[in-house]
């Protein structure tokens, strides 16, 4: 027997082996083998209740990393604990900008406990930025948030939704911040889904922004709705990722030309169970090939 067909019978043995046993996705390979991560957001409603048992059943479907939005009445040392017994990390964390003006150094402490690499700013209240001059007065907040994580030894980042593709004169809210916060400071996590909404294309910021956009939001656009600059998030417009008309192979083909580090799935509205939904995006990226 030659090399290739050896290999294609161990390959073939080892698959019906799996699809006998319901293990198929144990043999498929993630994106770049980076793990897949999940933003706890989208299981907002059932870690409360619960988040010893959301853990495990995020762990159960296959998730290595997690992106923190609540510790949920939990201190950062429980929490890191519970991350811990399950098998997850988590690299990243989402704040708001009240955080920053407010008890941004015990984040901080907090985010060193929980081990993460990276925290990120994670949306503005539409009070603050709809002018010019508001999106302006963000940059030197942006900038010294980002010097004291860096003294931590963590990176600082920018999430962006689609009301940051506004236009003021020839440019939008988003480039100017990629322009002018300082790119030694801060750099970008871009949820792909906001991007497409707006009538953008990913693709084109990494290439016109390359290796600013270390993380990455992965969700799916359900059909496809004209480009809306509105944040109008709402059941109906989210499909699990794989199932909707976001064209992932093509994103995470270009995605490291963007920096990418770790990529989360985040689904803001589930039409089923939300760890039915996380289960179904899990699934879809564990047998992605780029």
């Amino acid at each position: 027997m030659n090399r290739r067909n050896f290999m294609r019978s161990v390959v073939g043995g080892m698959t019906a082996f799996a699809a006998g046993t319901g293990w198929s996705t144990s043999l498929r390979a993630n994106p770049y083998g980076l793990p897949v991560g999940l933003q706890l957001y989208t299981l907002r409603e059932q870690l409360p209740k619960d988040v010893a048992a959301a853990l495990k059943k995020v762990a159960e479907i296959g998730y290595k990393e997690v992106e923190v939005y609540d510790l949920y009445g939990k201190t950062a040392k429980q929490f890191a604990q519970l991350l811990k017994d399950n098998g997850l990390a988590a690299p990243s964390g989402h704040y708001e900008t009240k955080h920053i003006k407010g008890s941004w150094q015990k984040c901080i402490d907090d985010a060193q406990e929980l081990d993460m690499k990276y925290m990120v700013n994670a949306i503005l209240d539409r009070r603050e930025a709809t002018t010019w001059d508001e999106y302006k007065q963000l940059v030197p907040l942006f900038n010294n948030a980002a010097e004291q994580t860096q003294k931590a030894g963590i990176q600082f980042c920018y999430h962006n939704h689609n009301f940051e593709f506004a236009k003021f004169g020839d440019t939008t809210a988003l480039d100017f911040f990629l322009k002018e916060l300082d790119p030694k400071l801060v750099q970008f996590e871009m949820d792909c889904f906001w991007v497409t909404h707006a009538g953008q294309d990913p693709v084109a910021y990494f290439q016109k922004y390359p290796g600013r956009f270390p993380l990455l939001h992965i969700k799916d656009l359900k059909d496809k709705p004209a480009p809306s600059l509105k944040l109008d998030d709402h059941v109906g417009l989210f499909a699990e990722v794989g199932h909707g008309t976001i064209d992932y192979k093509r994103i995470f083909a270009a995605a490291r030309e963007g920096g990418m580090k770790h990529y989360f799935v985040e689904q803001d509205y589930c039409e089923r169970s939300p760890f039915e939904s996380i289960a179904m995006s899990y699934d879809y990226l564990h047998q992605l090939t780029v």
